[in-house]
Protein backbone atom coordinates (compact mmCIF):
# COMPACT_ATOMS: atom_id res chain seq x y z
CA UNK A 1 0.00 0.00 0.00
CA UNK A 2 1.32 3.03 -1.06
CA UNK A 3 2.15 5.45 2.57
CA UNK A 4 3.33 8.85 0.25
CA UNK A 5 0.92 9.70 -2.68
CA UNK A 6 -1.39 11.90 -0.29
CA UNK A 7 1.29 14.11 0.44
CA UNK A 8 2.53 17.43 -1.71
CA UNK A 9 3.06 16.92 -4.43
CA UNK A 10 1.48 13.69 -4.88
CA UNK A 11 2.86 12.72 -7.60
CA UNK A 12 6.75 13.44 -6.58
CA UNK A 13 6.17 11.25 -3.70
CA UNK A 14 4.27 8.77 -5.69
CA UNK A 15 7.73 8.34 -7.69
CA UNK A 16 9.83 8.49 -4.75
CA UNK A 17 8.36 5.61 -3.10
CA UNK A 18 8.31 3.65 -6.15
CA UNK A 19 11.79 3.99 -6.29
CA UNK A 20 12.10 3.11 -2.41
CA UNK A 21 10.85 -0.25 -2.92
CA UNK A 22 13.31 -1.18 -5.78
CA UNK A 23 16.83 -1.92 -4.49
CA UNK A 24 19.44 0.14 -5.66
CA UNK A 25 22.42 0.57 -3.47
CA UNK A 26 25.68 1.37 -5.57
CA UNK A 27 26.62 -1.39 -7.81
CA UNK A 28 23.18 -2.93 -7.87
CA UNK A 29 21.30 -0.79 -10.29
CA UNK A 30 19.89 -3.00 -13.06
CA UNK A 31 17.02 -2.79 -11.49
CA UNK A 32 16.08 1.09 -10.72
CA UNK A 33 17.94 1.52 -14.37
CA UNK A 34 15.57 -0.35 -16.12
CA UNK A 35 12.51 1.06 -14.30
CA UNK A 36 13.59 3.97 -15.84
CA UNK A 37 13.42 2.50 -19.10
CA UNK A 38 10.29 0.79 -18.36
CA UNK A 39 8.83 4.48 -17.63
CA UNK A 40 10.33 6.04 -20.94
CA UNK A 41 8.35 3.43 -23.13
CA UNK A 42 5.10 3.70 -21.07
CA UNK A 43 5.13 7.58 -21.82
CA UNK A 44 6.30 7.25 -25.34
CA UNK A 45 9.59 9.00 -24.61
CA UNK A 46 13.08 9.05 -26.70
CA UNK A 47 15.86 7.45 -23.81
CA UNK A 48 19.44 5.84 -23.91
CA UNK A 49 20.35 2.93 -21.65
CA UNK A 50 24.00 2.37 -22.05
CA UNK A 51 25.66 -1.01 -20.79
CA UNK A 52 26.60 0.76 -17.24
CA UNK A 53 23.20 1.45 -16.53
CA UNK A 54 23.10 4.97 -17.15
CA UNK A 55 19.66 7.03 -18.12
CA UNK A 56 19.17 9.73 -20.41
CA UNK A 57 15.39 10.30 -20.86
CA UNK A 58 14.24 13.56 -23.48
CA UNK A 59 11.21 15.40 -23.64
CA UNK A 60 10.60 17.66 -26.08
CA UNK A 61 9.34 21.65 -25.45
CA UNK A 62 5.80 22.38 -24.79
CA UNK A 63 3.99 24.73 -26.99
CA UNK A 64 5.64 28.13 -26.95
CA UNK A 65 9.07 27.26 -25.43
CA UNK A 66 10.41 25.17 -28.80
CA UNK A 67 13.01 27.96 -29.23
CA UNK A 68 13.90 28.09 -25.57
CA UNK A 69 18.05 26.56 -24.54
CA UNK A 70 17.40 22.88 -23.28
CA UNK A 71 17.68 22.41 -19.66
CA UNK A 72 19.73 19.20 -18.42
CA UNK A 73 17.76 17.67 -15.14
CA UNK A 74 20.46 15.61 -13.48
CA UNK A 75 20.65 12.87 -10.54
CA UNK A 76 21.80 9.58 -9.92
CA UNK A 77 20.03 6.62 -8.97
CA UNK A 78 22.48 4.66 -6.33
CA UNK A 79 21.92 4.98 -2.87
CA UNK A 80 24.02 4.56 0.30
CA UNK A 81 23.34 1.02 2.03
CA UNK A 82 23.57 1.74 5.96
CA UNK A 83 21.74 0.01 8.58
CA UNK A 84 21.04 0.21 12.02
CA UNK A 85 22.10 -3.25 14.28
CA UNK A 86 19.46 -5.77 14.32
CA UNK A 87 17.65 -4.75 11.69
CA UNK A 88 17.27 -7.65 8.99
CA UNK A 89 17.26 -6.33 5.11
CA UNK A 90 19.20 -7.63 2.37
CA UNK A 91 19.84 -4.51 0.31
CA UNK A 92 20.51 -6.61 -2.70
CA UNK A 93 17.10 -7.98 -3.00
CA UNK A 94 14.40 -5.67 -0.84
CA UNK A 95 13.10 -2.42 -1.08
CA UNK A 96 12.81 -0.01 2.10
CA UNK A 97 10.28 0.35 4.47
CA UNK A 98 8.84 3.96 4.41
CA UNK A 99 7.20 5.75 7.17
CA UNK A 100 6.23 9.00 8.03
CA UNK A 101 6.96 11.08 11.28
CA UNK A 102 6.97 14.67 12.44
CA UNK A 103 6.81 16.10 8.76
CA UNK A 104 9.50 13.94 7.43
CA UNK A 105 9.68 10.71 5.27
CA UNK A 106 12.37 8.21 6.53
CA UNK A 107 13.00 4.28 6.36
CA UNK A 108 13.05 2.35 9.72
CA UNK A 109 16.42 1.55 10.70
CA UNK A 110 18.09 2.11 7.44
CA UNK A 111 19.22 5.10 5.19
CA UNK A 112 16.46 6.38 3.48
CA UNK A 113 17.97 7.25 -0.01
CA UNK A 114 16.81 10.47 -0.73
CA UNK A 115 20.23 11.43 -1.85
CA UNK A 116 19.49 10.48 -4.43
CA UNK A 117 16.51 9.37 -5.36
CA UNK A 118 14.32 12.44 -4.74
CA UNK A 119 16.02 14.33 -7.92
CA UNK A 120 14.04 11.06 -9.72
CA UNK A 121 11.00 11.91 -8.30
CA UNK A 122 11.14 15.22 -9.15
CA UNK A 123 12.44 14.20 -12.64
CA UNK A 124 9.70 11.54 -13.71
CA UNK A 125 6.88 13.96 -12.76
CA UNK A 126 8.48 16.49 -14.84
CA UNK A 127 8.31 13.67 -17.57
CA UNK A 128 4.79 12.40 -17.44
CA UNK A 129 3.00 16.05 -16.57
CA UNK A 130 1.19 16.71 -19.36
CA UNK A 131 0.41 20.69 -18.16
CA UNK A 132 3.44 22.16 -17.20
CA UNK A 133 5.11 24.54 -19.50
CA UNK A 134 8.90 23.87 -19.59
CA UNK A 135 11.47 23.83 -22.37
CA UNK A 136 13.08 20.74 -23.98
CA UNK A 137 14.38 18.43 -21.05
CA UNK A 138 17.37 16.20 -20.80
CA UNK A 139 17.28 14.07 -18.24
CA UNK A 140 20.44 12.37 -17.14
CA UNK A 141 20.45 9.73 -14.05
CA UNK A 142 23.91 8.25 -13.71
CA UNK A 143 24.98 5.22 -11.76
CA UNK A 144 27.51 4.72 -8.86
CA UNK A 145 28.00 8.24 -7.70
CA UNK A 146 27.99 7.09 -4.60
CA UNK A 147 31.26 5.11 -5.00
CA UNK A 148 33.46 7.11 -7.16
CA UNK A 149 30.98 8.53 -9.95
CA UNK A 150 31.61 5.94 -12.50
CA UNK A 151 28.64 6.57 -13.97
CA UNK A 152 29.18 9.88 -14.93
CA UNK A 153 33.04 9.09 -16.00
CA UNK A 154 31.68 6.62 -18.05
CA UNK A 155 28.15 8.10 -19.61
CA UNK A 156 28.47 9.64 -23.37
CA UNK A 157 26.46 13.12 -23.21
CA UNK A 158 26.86 13.87 -26.78
CA UNK A 159 23.35 13.45 -27.42
CA UNK A 160 22.67 16.55 -24.91
CA UNK A 161 21.76 19.17 -26.82
CA UNK A 162 21.53 21.45 -23.44
CA UNK A 163 24.40 23.73 -22.09
CA UNK A 164 22.06 24.87 -18.68
CA UNK A 165 22.04 21.61 -16.49
CA UNK A 166 20.22 21.76 -12.82
CA UNK A 167 21.69 18.97 -10.77
CA UNK A 168 19.51 17.86 -7.75
CA UNK A 169 21.95 16.72 -5.37
CA UNK A 170 21.78 18.60 -2.71
CA UNK A 171 20.49 18.72 0.86
CA UNK A 172 19.71 22.01 2.23
CA UNK A 173 16.91 23.91 0.63
CA UNK A 174 17.57 27.68 -0.41
CA UNK A 175 21.02 27.14 -0.75
CA UNK A 176 22.39 26.87 -4.40
CA UNK A 177 25.96 25.13 -4.86
CA UNK A 178 28.02 26.38 -7.60
CA UNK A 179 31.26 24.59 -7.16
CA UNK A 180 32.71 21.32 -5.11
CA UNK A 181 36.35 19.62 -4.44
CA UNK A 182 37.77 16.82 -6.05
CA UNK A 183 38.53 13.82 -5.25
CA UNK A 184 40.09 10.37 -5.08
CA UNK A 185 39.58 6.73 -3.04
CA UNK A 186 42.98 5.19 -1.93
CA UNK A 187 42.91 1.27 -1.22
CA UNK A 188 45.58 0.43 0.92
CA UNK A 189 46.94 -3.16 1.89
CA UNK A 190 48.91 -4.07 4.64
CA UNK A 191 50.16 -8.14 4.17
CA UNK A 192 49.66 -9.38 7.68
CA UNK A 193 51.29 -12.24 9.76
CA UNK A 194 49.59 -14.22 12.45
CA UNK A 195 50.57 -16.92 15.22
CA UNK A 196 48.22 -19.28 16.87
CA UNK A 197 48.04 -17.56 20.82
CA UNK A 198 45.67 -19.48 23.79
CA UNK A 199 44.45 -17.20 26.31
CA UNK A 200 40.83 -15.21 26.91
CA UNK A 201 39.40 -14.00 23.68
CA UNK A 202 37.74 -10.51 24.12
CA UNK A 203 35.55 -8.61 22.04
CA UNK A 204 35.88 -4.83 21.85
CA UNK A 205 33.81 -2.25 20.04
CA UNK A 206 33.39 1.52 19.61
CA UNK A 207 30.10 2.20 18.95
CA UNK A 208 27.59 4.97 19.64
CA UNK A 209 29.08 7.36 16.98
CA UNK A 210 26.97 9.37 14.89
CA UNK A 211 28.83 9.22 11.33
CA UNK A 212 27.48 10.98 8.51
CA UNK A 213 28.33 12.10 4.81
CA UNK A 214 32.83 12.34 4.81
CA UNK A 215 31.89 14.80 2.70
CA UNK A 216 28.93 17.46 3.41
CA UNK A 217 29.59 16.69 7.12
CA UNK A 218 33.54 15.93 7.55
CA UNK A 219 33.43 20.33 8.94
CA UNK A 220 31.52 18.65 11.94
CA UNK A 221 34.95 16.78 12.79
CA UNK A 222 32.78 13.45 14.21
CA UNK A 223 34.48 10.92 15.63
CA UNK A 224 35.74 8.41 13.33
CA UNK A 225 35.35 5.26 15.04
CA UNK A 226 38.14 3.19 12.79
CA UNK A 227 40.64 5.97 14.08
CA UNK A 228 39.09 5.48 17.67
CA UNK A 229 39.62 2.26 17.51
CA UNK A 230 42.94 2.33 16.69
CA UNK A 231 43.86 4.35 19.53
CA UNK A 232 42.09 1.84 21.83
CA UNK A 233 44.25 -0.92 20.37
CA UNK A 234 47.57 1.63 20.58
CA UNK A 235 46.64 1.73 24.51
CA UNK A 236 46.14 -1.51 25.17
CA UNK A 237 48.82 -2.54 23.29
CA UNK A 238 51.40 -0.44 25.96
CA UNK A 239 49.73 -2.29 28.92
CA UNK A 240 49.13 -5.81 28.12
CA UNK A 241 50.50 -8.85 25.82
CA UNK A 242 46.85 -8.73 23.64
CA UNK A 243 47.11 -10.76 19.81
CA UNK A 244 44.59 -8.90 17.24
CA UNK A 245 42.20 -11.46 15.92
CA UNK A 246 39.58 -9.75 13.91
CA UNK A 247 39.17 -5.75 13.13
CA UNK A 248 36.66 -4.16 10.87
CA UNK A 249 34.83 -1.19 10.87
CA UNK A 250 32.48 1.10 8.12
CA UNK A 251 31.14 0.26 5.38
CA UNK A 252 31.40 2.83 2.74
CA UNK A 253 34.38 5.30 2.23
CA UNK A 254 31.87 8.08 1.99
CA UNK A 255 30.56 7.45 4.77
CA UNK A 256 31.75 8.17 8.54
CA UNK A 257 32.32 5.24 10.52
CA UNK A 258 30.00 4.57 12.92
CA UNK A 259 31.20 1.42 14.64
CA UNK A 260 34.40 -0.72 14.48
CA UNK A 261 34.92 -4.12 16.21
CA UNK A 262 37.93 -5.96 16.97
CA UNK A 263 38.80 -9.31 19.09
CA UNK A 264 41.58 -10.01 21.00
CA UNK A 265 43.08 -12.50 23.09
CA UNK A 266 44.94 -11.77 26.18
CA UNK A 267 46.13 -13.62 29.21
CA UNK A 268 43.69 -13.91 31.90
CA UNK A 269 44.86 -11.86 34.36
CA UNK A 270 44.57 -8.60 32.19
CA UNK A 271 41.06 -9.14 31.39
CA UNK A 272 40.42 -6.48 34.36
CA UNK A 273 42.71 -4.20 32.80
CA UNK A 274 41.36 -4.71 29.43
CA UNK A 275 37.69 -3.45 30.60
CA UNK A 276 39.25 -0.59 32.81
CA UNK A 277 40.95 0.66 29.76
CA UNK A 278 37.89 0.32 27.59
CA UNK A 279 36.20 2.73 30.25
CA UNK A 280 39.05 5.17 30.26
CA UNK A 281 39.03 5.50 26.94
CA UNK A 282 35.16 5.83 26.71
CA UNK A 283 35.35 8.82 29.25
CA UNK A 284 37.57 10.12 27.16
CA UNK A 285 36.24 10.03 23.61
CA UNK A 286 32.91 11.30 25.57
CA UNK A 287 34.74 14.34 26.55
CA UNK A 288 36.36 15.42 23.67
CA UNK A 289 33.52 14.62 21.49
CA UNK A 290 30.70 15.98 23.56
CA UNK A 291 29.23 18.20 21.01
CA UNK A 292 29.27 15.54 17.61
CA UNK A 293 29.48 12.57 19.27
CA UNK A 294 28.26 12.43 22.69
CA UNK A 295 26.72 9.14 23.18
CA UNK A 296 30.36 7.19 22.32
CA UNK A 297 30.72 3.88 23.82
CA UNK A 298 33.76 1.37 24.19
CA UNK A 299 32.79 -2.29 24.47
CA UNK A 300 34.75 -4.87 26.32
CA UNK A 301 33.27 -8.48 26.22
CA UNK A 302 34.45 -11.78 27.03
CA UNK A 303 33.77 -14.49 24.93
CA UNK A 304 35.64 -17.35 27.28
CA UNK A 305 38.73 -19.31 26.61
CA UNK A 306 40.29 -19.22 22.90
CA UNK A 307 43.37 -20.66 20.99
CA UNK A 308 43.23 -18.25 17.49
CA UNK A 309 44.95 -16.76 15.13
CA UNK A 310 46.51 -13.43 15.98
CA UNK A 311 48.44 -11.35 14.39
CA UNK A 312 52.10 -11.70 15.28
CA UNK A 313 54.14 -8.73 17.24
CA UNK A 314 55.28 -6.91 14.14
CA UNK A 315 52.38 -6.85 11.98
CA UNK A 316 49.68 -6.04 14.88
CA UNK A 317 52.60 -3.24 15.38
CA UNK A 318 52.25 -1.82 11.83
CA UNK A 319 48.93 -2.12 11.63
CA UNK A 320 48.44 -0.27 14.80
CA UNK A 321 51.12 2.29 13.60
CA UNK A 322 49.27 3.03 10.47
CA UNK A 323 45.44 3.72 12.36
CA UNK A 324 47.39 6.03 14.91
CA UNK A 325 49.78 7.62 12.38
CA UNK A 326 47.19 7.99 9.06
CA UNK A 327 46.00 11.55 8.80
CA UNK A 328 42.36 12.07 9.10
CA UNK A 329 39.09 14.51 8.85
CA UNK A 330 39.52 18.07 8.43
CA UNK A 331 43.27 18.96 6.86
CA UNK A 332 43.00 22.17 5.84
CA UNK A 333 40.36 25.22 5.38
CA UNK A 334 40.06 27.71 2.52
CA UNK A 335 42.31 30.58 3.42
CA UNK A 336 39.76 33.03 0.98
CA UNK A 337 36.93 31.21 2.77
CA UNK A 338 37.71 30.09 6.70
CA UNK A 339 34.90 28.99 7.32
CA UNK A 340 34.62 26.66 4.35
CA UNK A 341 37.06 22.82 4.02
CA UNK A 342 39.33 22.78 1.89
CA UNK A 343 40.81 19.21 2.17
CA UNK A 344 39.66 16.43 3.95
CA UNK A 345 40.03 12.84 4.52
CA UNK A 346 38.40 9.94 5.53
CA UNK A 347 39.50 6.39 6.97
CA UNK A 348 35.78 4.80 5.78
CA UNK A 349 36.58 1.24 5.66
CA UNK A 350 38.95 -1.07 7.79
CA UNK A 351 38.73 -5.13 7.46
CA UNK A 352 41.62 -7.78 8.69
CA UNK A 353 41.59 -10.59 6.65
CA UNK A 354 43.74 -13.90 6.99
CA UNK A 355 46.82 -12.08 5.89
CA UNK A 356 46.44 -8.15 4.65
CA UNK A 357 44.92 -5.13 6.37
CA UNK A 358 42.89 -3.65 4.04
CA UNK A 359 41.61 0.75 3.75
CA UNK A 360 39.69 2.64 1.65
CA UNK A 361 40.07 6.21 2.42
CA UNK A 362 38.23 9.22 0.96
CA UNK A 363 40.54 11.83 -0.10
CA UNK A 364 38.65 15.33 -1.16
CA UNK A 365 40.21 18.68 -1.95
CA UNK A 366 39.03 21.73 -3.74
CA UNK A 367 42.89 22.17 -4.68
CA UNK A 368 44.35 19.62 -7.13
CA UNK A 369 47.88 19.76 -5.68
CA UNK A 370 46.36 19.39 -2.28
CA UNK A 371 44.50 16.56 -3.04
CA UNK A 372 47.88 14.98 -4.68
CA UNK A 373 49.55 15.98 -2.38
CA UNK A 374 47.36 14.10 0.87
CA UNK A 375 47.56 10.93 -1.74
CA UNK A 376 51.25 11.20 -1.47
CA UNK A 377 51.12 11.28 2.22
CA UNK A 378 49.02 8.63 2.73
CA UNK A 379 50.96 6.26 0.14
CA UNK A 380 54.05 7.25 2.02
CA UNK A 381 53.12 5.73 5.22
CA UNK A 382 51.45 2.77 3.38
CA UNK A 383 55.18 1.84 1.83
CA UNK A 384 57.19 2.98 4.79
CA UNK A 385 55.04 0.08 6.65
CA UNK A 386 55.50 -2.40 3.87
CA UNK A 387 51.98 -2.14 2.06
CA UNK A 388 50.49 -1.27 -0.89
CA UNK A 389 47.91 0.58 -2.74
CA UNK A 390 45.92 1.80 -5.75
CA UNK A 391 43.33 4.30 -6.12
CA UNK A 392 39.73 4.79 -8.11
CA UNK A 393 37.37 6.98 -8.71
CA UNK A 394 39.68 10.30 -9.14
CA UNK A 395 36.92 12.91 -9.89
CA UNK A 396 37.74 16.88 -10.68
CA UNK A 397 36.83 19.64 -8.71
CA UNK A 398 34.12 21.51 -10.32
CA UNK A 399 35.03 24.83 -10.36
CA UNK A 400 33.15 28.42 -9.33
CA UNK A 401 31.77 30.61 -12.73
CA UNK A 402 32.37 34.34 -12.57
CA UNK A 403 29.74 35.14 -14.76
CA UNK A 404 26.51 32.44 -14.70
CA UNK A 405 23.38 33.34 -16.72
CA UNK A 406 21.77 30.34 -15.15
CA UNK A 407 22.82 31.70 -11.76
CA UNK A 408 21.44 34.88 -12.82
CA UNK A 409 17.91 33.33 -13.43
CA UNK A 410 17.94 31.55 -10.63
CA UNK A 411 18.07 34.06 -8.43
CA UNK A 412 15.88 36.00 -9.99
CA UNK A 413 12.84 33.57 -9.71
CA UNK A 414 13.81 32.65 -6.10
CA UNK A 415 13.09 36.35 -4.70
CA UNK A 416 10.31 36.54 -6.40
CA UNK A 417 9.15 33.50 -4.79
CA UNK A 418 10.19 33.45 -1.66
CA UNK A 419 11.09 37.59 -1.70
CA UNK A 420 14.34 36.90 -0.45
CA UNK A 421 17.38 36.24 -2.06
CA UNK A 422 18.71 32.71 -2.35
CA UNK A 423 22.43 31.59 -1.15
CA UNK A 424 24.68 30.43 -3.43
CA UNK A 425 28.26 28.45 -1.99
CA UNK A 426 30.62 25.86 -2.18
CA UNK A 427 30.64 22.24 -0.66
CA UNK A 428 33.02 20.44 -0.22
CA UNK A 429 31.04 17.20 -0.56
CA UNK A 430 32.15 15.75 -4.35
CA UNK A 431 29.39 16.36 -7.23
CA UNK A 432 29.33 15.25 -10.62
CA UNK A 433 29.01 18.62 -11.76
CA UNK A 434 32.64 18.75 -12.40
CA UNK A 435 32.39 15.39 -14.06
CA UNK A 436 29.89 17.34 -16.94
CA UNK A 437 31.97 20.15 -16.89
CA UNK A 438 34.41 18.67 -18.39
CA UNK A 439 32.52 16.59 -20.85
CA UNK A 440 30.44 19.97 -21.65
CA UNK A 441 32.49 22.63 -22.84
CA UNK A 442 30.50 25.71 -21.92
CA UNK A 443 28.58 24.13 -19.45
CA UNK A 444 26.27 26.32 -17.09
CA UNK A 445 25.31 24.62 -14.01
CA UNK A 446 23.88 24.76 -10.74
CA UNK A 447 23.08 21.75 -7.83
CA UNK A 448 20.16 21.82 -5.21
CA UNK A 449 17.73 20.30 -3.35
CA UNK A 450 15.19 19.99 -0.63
CA UNK A 451 16.01 19.78 2.82
CA UNK A 452 17.45 16.07 3.64
CA UNK A 453 19.04 15.45 7.04
CA UNK A 454 21.93 12.89 8.13
CA UNK A 455 22.30 11.34 4.83
CA UNK A 456 24.06 8.15 4.66
CA UNK A 457 22.85 7.13 8.29
CA UNK A 458 20.23 5.59 9.08
CA UNK A 459 18.81 8.38 10.80
CA UNK A 460 18.61 10.21 7.19
CA UNK A 461 14.59 11.95 6.89
CA UNK A 462 13.77 13.93 4.12
CA UNK A 463 11.40 17.31 4.76
CA UNK A 464 7.94 16.80 3.43
CA UNK A 465 7.40 20.58 3.09
CA UNK A 466 10.48 21.28 1.67
CA UNK A 467 10.37 18.81 -0.95
CA UNK A 468 6.64 20.74 -1.80
CA UNK A 469 8.81 24.17 -1.66
CA UNK A 470 11.73 23.02 -4.09
CA UNK A 471 8.95 21.32 -6.68
CA UNK A 472 7.09 24.69 -6.76
CA UNK A 473 10.40 26.46 -7.49
CA UNK A 474 11.33 23.78 -10.44
CA UNK A 475 7.89 24.34 -12.02
CA UNK A 476 8.34 27.99 -11.67
CA UNK A 477 12.11 28.23 -13.02
CA UNK A 478 11.31 25.81 -15.59
CA UNK A 479 8.22 28.12 -16.83
CA UNK A 480 9.91 31.15 -16.74
CA UNK A 481 12.99 29.77 -19.27
CA UNK A 482 10.98 30.94 -22.84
Amino acid sequence: MMILENLYPGRVFYYFEQIAGIPHGSGNTRAISNYLVDFAKAHSLKYRQDEKNNVIIFKDATPGYEAAEPVIIQGHMDMVCEKEQGVEIDFEKDGLALEIADGYVCAKGTTLGGDDGIAIAYALTLLESKDLAHPRLEVVVTVDEEIGMFGAMDIDLSVLKGRRMLNIDSEEEGHFLTSCAGGIAVHAKLPVNRVTKKGVLLRLAVTGLVGGHSGAEIHRERGNANILMGRFLCALSRQTSMGICSLAGGQKDNAIPRECTAEIIVEQNEVLLVKRVAQQMQEIFRQELAVSDKEAVVVCVEAGSAEAAALDQDSAGRVIAYLRMVPNGVQSRCQAMPQMVETSLNLGILELTADSLNMVTSIRSSVRTRKEELLERVGTLVGLLGGTYETTGDYPAWEYLQESQLRDRISRVYEDIYGEPPVFESIHAGLECGIFSEKLPGLDCVSFGPDIEDIHTPKERLNIASVGRVWDFLVDFLRQEK
